[in-house]
């Protein structure tokens, strides 16, 4: 199997789609972004790179961060996170309110925003946002061994302006106790986070963790095997919103998507995959990222639902 040729195949194949998707207008500055852009990087458990299209440009990685906030909070409140955020795929759109009357402002799963929302409260801490946002940020340079990664100050006041279902939901959740601390700085902590700027190399180096039971492959250990494998079934189950279950029957990887139009796959024990398209579908993951991340597997026989060793082109 050459993964050089893999990826070469894909590019070809992507390039050649005429459906790319539709941007998210609604947030402007993601409106503007041009649609004809893909990219793809693959990290091997090796430590191999291999990277097609435009895999060094830049974009917002938007709900992708919710992976590892929830993995920050998860180191600061341990399992007492899941008394107020469940673990449940959600069948409802990421910006969804309904269930959270039906179920008393405790939302479904860390993935979908209000689910982001609470984590953002644990890991604030009783600072302020800047602390909370340069932990993430540390964290991050940590993953990827690389200090350039940063917020793009305009996509996170864009959607400080125009965010206002996010803060209906924050204020719900308040009302139930389950924000504790004030809203705008929550709120804050999310709209930066979510606004954090890298590009498909950093974002597949930055999932190495996962796919490696939970290590960093120079650092040492970043989260337990056990607390690895919870977040990536979470990936899988949750990563995709209401699209999830049919990633996972097209795909079968565990996977977190982005409106900015990224998507972070992890493949345990063999990869880590990041792919960038910015046309959204309809459930608001990228239509282009999902079509590449499909061929992929269908070539490499990639899947945890695949035989240990099981690969299409041996």
């Amino acid at each position: 199997m050459d993964l050089t040729d893999i990826v070469a195949d894909i590019v070809a194949y992507i390039a050649a789609q005429e459906d790319r998707g539709t941007v998210a207008s609604y947030i402007p500055e993601l409106a503007s972004v041009d649609p004809a852009g893909f990219g793809i990087a693959i990290v091997t458990a090796d430590g191999a790179m291999v990277a097609g299209g435009d895999a060094d440009a830049g974009f917002s990685i938007q709900s992708i961060s919710k992976v590892f906030a929830l993995t920050l909070a998860l180191g600061k409140a341990g399992d007492q996170l899941w008394e107020r955020v469940g673990r449940e795929p959600s069948g409802n759109a990421f910006n969804s309110i309904v269930q959270l009357e039906q179920e008393r402002g405790i939302p479904r799963n860390p993935f979908i925003n209000a689910g982001a929302i609470v984590v953002s409260d644990v890991n604030l801490g009783g600072h302020q946002p800047r602390v909370a946002i340069g932990e993430m940020l540390r964290f991050l340079r940590y993953l990827t061994g690389d200090d350039s990664i940063a917020i793009n100050e305009a996509v996170a006041a864009s959607e400080t302006a125009t965010g206002f279902r996010n803060i209906a939901l924050a204020n719900y959740m308040r009302a139930f106790g389950n924000i504790h601390h004030p809203v705008e700085l929550v709120l804050g902590t999310y709209f930066h986070q979510c606004a954090i700027e890298m590009n498909c190399r950093q974002l597949a180096l930055a999932g190495r963790f996962l796919m490696l039971d939970g290590r960093h492959p120079d650092e040492g250990r970043v989260v337990s095997p056990s607390r690895a494998r919870r977040i990536n079934a979470l990936m899988l189950t949750c990563g995709h919103y209401d699209a999830s279950g049919d990633f996972a029957f097209r795909v079968g990887i565990p996977g977190k998507s982005g409106v900015g139009g990224g998507i972070l796959a992890i493949v345990p024990g063999r990869a880590s995959i990041a792919v960038w398209s910015p046309g959204l579908n309809e459930n608001g993951n990228s239509r282009l990222g999902t079509l590449a991340l499909e061929r992929l597997a269908q070539r490499t026989g990639w899947s945890v639902f695949s035989p240990a060793g099981d690969s299409a082109d041996q």
